[in-house]
């Protein structure tokens, strides 16, 4: 069976199971009508497989030298949320479409900054050349998968948000440190393919 066949059976399998996920809609502060956004999750299909992330420029007015998964708001010219994952990929990394394997839709959560992220999962071919936009992403790079599937890694962190104390989760790997939306969305993840 194929990495994204694999894939697909345990996130159909996980959305029949009542899977506990991160709270998203109980922190305070949040928009009461948040934007719409898209993530592409991609899992590079390696004998033993990574997850591909992007680490944002200094430069950038929000969320200045975090990491990420590519991806952004979905525009109005966008088909939903899997074309927004894809053409924000593109653009980001140069990503190419047609070398994207579509797994399905996570589930979705939502950030204290105001955005409904729709995670879209994938699996892609190994040494694809991309190559980072200079303006929104410094670089990129992949963690191993199984690495980010296991819950001894979902470190639970508190921090002071808009005056009021919030949990975030960190995933620190060598020197990268994963955490807020794009460590809470993994978490998710893990947890609805059962591996958390």
């Amino acid at each position: 069976m194929s990495l994204a066949a694999t894939l697909r059976a345990a996130l159909d399998e996980g959305r029949a199971r009542d899977t506990a996920l991160v709270a998203d809609d109980r922190l305070a502060g949040m928009a009461s009508d948040p934007l719409p956004a898209a993530v592409l999750a991609a899992v590079v299909d390696r004998a033993a497989p990574t997850m591909l992330f992007t680490t944002r420029t200094a430069t950038l007015r929000t969320h200045a030298g975090q990491v990420a998964f590519p991806g952004g708001r979905i525009d109005p010219g966008d088909a939903g949320p899997i074309d927004a994952a894809l053409r924000e990929a593109e653009e980001e990394i140069a990503l190419p479409r047609d070398r994207v394997d579509v797994v399905g839709l996570a589930d979705p959560y939502q950030t204290v900054s105001g955005f409904r992220v729709t995670p879209v999962l994938a699996v892609i071919p190994p040494d694809l050349p991309l190559v980072p936009h200079d303006v929104e992403v410094a670089d990129w790079f992949e963690v191993p998968f199984g690495f980010l599937l296991d819950p001894a890694h979902h470190l639970v962190r508190d921090g002071e948000w808009r005056g009021q104390r919030r949990h975030y989760y960190e995933i620190l790997w060598r020197d990268r440190r994963i955490w807020g939306a794009t460590a809470a969305m993994i978490v998710n993840l893990a947890r609805r393919l059962g591996r958390a």
